[in-house]
This record gives structure tokens, sequence and C-alpha cells, in this order.
């Protein structure tokens, strides 16, 4: 199997934004009716998660981000109010909107996952991404060995094959992505399943790094196959080590790179 490697295209911000001491650049371009705030909440987010905006800061009011970013009060306004609703921002009456701590914010929103993907700060994320998998994922696939229906067997199935066969990284990260989401989904458990979709951009980027620093991709693909097979066989026991197993390698490749201790 061939896997073109070309360089990491996460992507990052588009402008290096402002500090708490300089005024940000104008760069949004200009959009009408509800998408408008959503972007003006998406540059802010991320200046604020990449460290433009550190804790504490108090942030330019509505009339200044209207004029940096060409739109109306009213958008900069719900803006911040859902960026207050992540826990980014707290806004208090002739202060203005202050950042929060960061260990308060919403660290499993989908959009904050995703800028902190794209920040400096993601290599701290990846390893709490991969702390959250030794919690949850032998576990899971255990549960899974024991009550998946056929249907949901065929989906994981069909991933592990689709990883297998793949010939560029972003089709196997993609394949392999759904494979860890399909063992969650088939656990049936209403807070299990929808945890690989929130961290999914930061799943994203980890098997991507994975993918790339392996040396034998066939080893790679031996140690989900035998996570696969165990499912199969309904065998939570020897599906619950074979993810021990997989982690193991993860964390060899991470702690190589000085990602781990």
């Amino acid at each position: 199997m061939t896997i073109k490697r070309g360089k990491d295209k996460s992507a990052q911000a588009d402008a290096k934004g402002a500090t708490a001491t300089s005024a940000p650049p104008v760069g949004l371009p200009r959009q009408a009716g509800s998408f408008a705030h959503y972007s003006v909440a998406q540059e802010i987010g991320r200046r604020i998660v990449s460290g433009d905006y550190p804790p504490g800061s108090i942030l330019p009011n509505e009339a200044e981000w209207s004029a940096m970013f060409g739109t109306s009060r009213s958008v900069v306004r719900e803006a911040i109010k859902m960026l207050m609703s992540k826990n980014l921002l707290v806004s208090r009456t002739k202060i203005g909107s202050r950042v929060e701590p960061r260990e308060n914010w919403n660290h499993l929103d989908r959009d904050v996952l995703i800028w902190v993907a794209q920040s400096p700060q993601r290599d701290a994320l990846m390893r709490s991404v991969q702390q959250l998998r030794h919690i949850v994922e032998p576990e899971a696939a255990a549960m899974a060995a024991e009550i998946r229906t056929e249907e949901e067997m065929a989906v994981i199935s069909a991933a592990c094959h689709e990883m297998g066969t793949a010939t560029t990284l972003a089709q196997r990260t993609r394949a392999d992505r759904r494979f860890h989401q399909a063992i969650l989904n088939a656990t049936k458990n209403e807070l299990l399943m929808p945890l690989g979709a929130m961290i999914d951009s930061s799943l994203d980027y980890l098997f991507a790094f994975v993918t790339r620093e392996a040396n034998d991709l066939r080893y790679a693909q031996d140690l989900h196959e035998a996570i696969e097979k165990a499912i199969r066989l309904q065998r939570p026991d020897t599906a619950r080590k074979a993810v021990r197993v997989l982690l193991k390698n993860t964390d060899d490749m991470m702690r190589k790179k000085g990602l781990l201790d």
C-alpha cells in the first residue's frame, strides 16, 4: 500500500490577528444572514484560542469589532453571545467582554476543538486526546464486542478494509476515524456515541500524525484488524487487549517525537 506523504495541511488562521494591546486587522468577508455572526465568532474564537487574546484580556467593544469586520453591531453581539456559550468569554456591564481562564472553556465543543487543533496548542491537545482514548476505547471495544449488531459490524469491518486499501493519507485518516466512531456507535451508549464526533478534528490530526510517523503501515493495519476480528467474533477481553496494544503503539510514536513523557 502506498500512502502519499504530503506536508501537514492542517489549516492555520488566515492572519496572525492581534495582541491584546493592538487592534486586529480587517479581514473578514462580508456575509449576510445567519452566517455573518458565525463567521465573526469563528475569527474571534481562533484569535482567543491561539493566544492573541490571552485569559483575562478585555476584547474590543462592539463598535470596534463592527468597524474592524465591516459588519453591524448586532452581528458582533450575536457572535459574542456564541463565544460566551462556549465559555470562552464573560461579559460585564461597563467592563466589556473578558477572556475566561482556559480551564473554563468548553473543550468538547466542536468549534473550540477545531480552533485548538489549528493553534500552537495542538500538541497538548493530542496528548489529552490520547489520554482520553486510553480511558474510553478499550472498554468501548469490549462493549461493542458484546452487543454489536450485524449491521454495526458491517460498518466497522468496511472502515477497517478501507484503511487497508487507502492510497492517500487523507483517505486512510478518514477511514481510521470512521472505524473508531463505528465502534463507539456499536456501544449504543448515548454519551459515548457522540464523543467521537465531538473530537473528530482532533482525531483527524492525531491519526494523520500516526500514519505519517508509522514505519510499518502493515503492522498498524494488523493492529486495527485484530480489533475488528475480536469484535466480529464477540470476544470482549480480546477486543479490550487489542485496543490497548494499538494505543501503546501510538504512545510509542508520540514519545519518540517528545509529545509524551
